[in-house]
């Protein structure tokens, strides 16, 4: 059986009430679709940015890829690969929280 889903835009805002709420700042940097678009979460820390994909994990459930790899990369490598995606998923959210340790403001599985 699947999760239930969440409308994308109540996600985002949750997100970001979350990221709020740990004293972290958060905004979107592009709107997609508000009922079933996919998401991509920049973490910005300080030695560089990490980019975070909704992804599906083998058993079904929601988890988050580091879409960048495991070390951090510059802004100009996290453009190109939110340009790539959005040529892709014209239907993308993109939002972006600040986050000193790369770790995400809300629960998140990690591959």
């Amino acid at each position: 059986m699947s999760e239930p889903r969440v409308k994308v835009g109540l996600w985002v805002k949750m997100a970001l009430r979350m990221a709020d709420i740990s004293g972290r700042s958060g905004a979107v940097l592009r709107k997609g679709d508000p009922d079933s678009g996919g998401i991509l979460v920049v973490l910005r820390g300080r030695e560089g940015l990490i980019v975070l994909s909704q992804v599906r994990a083998a058993d079904n459930t929601q988890a988050w890829l580091r879409a960048t790899g495991l070390t951090p990369v510059d802004q100009s490598t996290t453009d190109a690969y939110i340009d790539r995606q959005l040529r892709t998923d014209p239907d993308l959210w993109v939002i972006e929280c600040d986050s000193p340790d790369f770790v995400p403001p809300f629960e998140a599985r990690l591959l």
